[in-house]
């Protein structure tokens, strides 16, 4: 078979591009390597050449000799990726695409490419290439769930390892169990978790570093293979990261294990501190009552907790906003990712917001948790976007970033407090000054009536000093 050259193109924000090869922007704490591209390449028929461009590292070289371009996007990415379609087509080139966006919304996005992988890549891309070297491209190819055994290990070596936060990411899973209506990721995998067998998890980790990430939407989904996998780890000796529910903190013996293994940091989708907003959202397990003692027990052990949590539900009002800043420095979370609501295509938030007409912005670059694209019940979209800026410029001020990394260092490994929580503070700092979260934050006015814990408010001059 004669040799097909394939470029997989991963596109950017304009914020986040790189201006030439070699000089990304931000840090590279919020750069991942890439291990959906990756696995891409891996499952390619060996006549398949590939190369994988992310602009977050590098310009895409639209003058390329390639056969065949691939485009790999989420929702925000969407427009960015059809202008660049639409240039390789202009030129001549067969375009396909993959990734979220195209998968719930193929019929959109055939109207720039000439193919669509409808779900995961390994099962679609060798039957994609063969038709293609064969003539016969078909428009859309849909994949059942993959099979996880036996995956092939991906080449590292197809990515500018330096650039990212580390090379040495894999998963043992995909998918979640939990059904939250926000969230594509139970979407795309049709709200199951699959599993990895152990033996060939071990094999992998056995080939990277010491330090690790787990690219797990929920590592301990499925309860049995975590206990099973951790207890294969342990003699590795590895320090790794990855996600999970809050549910680990209930379980003494998945929580031993977990850190006898290497767990040092994970983020945690908190999302909200009302129990009805759970609920409603269908966030399985979780009790927001118990955070504050979850998250002390998880410093205890050792273990850094990187906290998400979403604003603008049915039962949000402004108040949420400083109601959770006096949590987060009661739990003392290690760092903070806060967005505000954004109903994704294909979830089950997007067709029911869809349906009542409460979703006023369908610019889907607009769909990156940086702005309010949907008339909230108990605020203003100005509100609800202004009030998490807030909560995110007092969080990462310096007086409360100095306190926070003082404070850990009694209680975090120095893995995760050199390698994770460092970096992602100064990161965040870097990123929302640069963004206008901190300036957006600044227009926030807290609600007359609410009277916040004194810890909580800012002190005097700290306005000044977040910058």
């Amino acid at each position: 078979m004669e040799t097909v050259k394939f470029v997989l193109i991963n596109p950017t924000s304009p914020t986040w591009r790189a201006p030439e090869a070699g000089r990304p922007r931000g840090r590279r704490v919020f750069r991942f390597s890439m291990l959906s591209s990756l696995q891409t390449a891996a499952a390619m028929p060996a006549w398949v050449k590939t190369r994988i461009v992310d602009e977050d590292i590098e310009p895409i070289d639209f003058d390329t000799d390639a056969d065949l371009i691939g485009i790999s996007f989420m929702t925000y990415n969407a427009p960015r990726a059809y202008q660049i379609a639409d240039r390789f087509r202009q030129q001549g080139k067969t375009v396909i695409f993959g990734g979220f966006h195209p998968t719930f919304l193929p019929d959109e996005a055939i109207e720039h490419a000439d193919s669509i992988c409808i779900g995961e890549a390994e099962y679609n891309v060798p039957r994609m290439m063969g038709d293609f070297a064969a003539g016969r491209l078909q428009r859309f190819y849909r994949s059942e769930l993959v099979d996880l055994a036996g995956l092939p290990v991906p080449n590292r070596d197809l990515i500018r390892r330096q650039a990212y936060i580390t090379p040495d990411v894999l998963q043992a899973t995909r998918g979640c169990p939990n059904g939250c209506k926000f969230c594509s990721i139970a979407a795309f995998h049709r709200r199951t978790i699959r599993t990895r067998p152990v033996e060939q998890v071990i094999e992998e980790l056995n080939g990277l570093g010491r330090h690790v990430v787990f690219m797990d939407d929920n590592i301990i989904g499925d309860r049995d293979y975590a206990v099973e996998l951790f207890s294969a780890m342990i003699p590795l000796r590895k320090k790794w990261f990855s996600q999970c529910g809050i549910g680990i903190a209930y379980d003494e013996e998945l929580l031993g294990l977990a850190h006898r293994s290497g767990c040092r940091g994970l983020f945690i989708g908190f999302e909200s501190l009302s129990q009805e907003s759970l609920n409603n959202w269908r966030k399985d397990g979780a009790r927001a009552r118990d955070y504050v003692r979850l998250v002390h027990k998880l410093h205890e052990i050792g273990i850094g907790v990187y906290a998400g949590f979403v604003f603008g539900s049915d039962r949000d009002t402004p108040r949420v906003f400083a109601t959770t800043l006096e949590f987060l420095r009661e739990a003392r979370l290690d760092a903070l990712q806060a967005t505000r609501l954004t109903p994704f295509p294909g979830t089950p938030l997007f067709d029911e917001m869809d349906r009542k007409g409460r979703i006023f912005d369908k610019n889907w670059s607009h769909y990156d948790f940086f702005n309010v694209v949907f008339e909230p019940r108990h605020m203003s979209p100005e509100t609800l976007d202004r009030g998490t800026a807030w909560v995110l410029r007092q969080f990462y001020s310096r007086r409360r970033v100095a306190q926070r990394l003082w404070q850990e260092l009694g209680y975090l490994d120095p893995t995760a407090f050199i390698r994770v929580v460092v970096p992602l503070n100064l990161g965040y700092r870097q990123r929302l000054a640069g963004n206008g979260t901190f300036e957006r934050g600044r227009k926030f006015a807290l609600p007359a009536r609410y009277t916040p814990h004194p810890k909580a408010l800012p002190h005097p001059g700290e306005s000044s000093s977040t910058h």
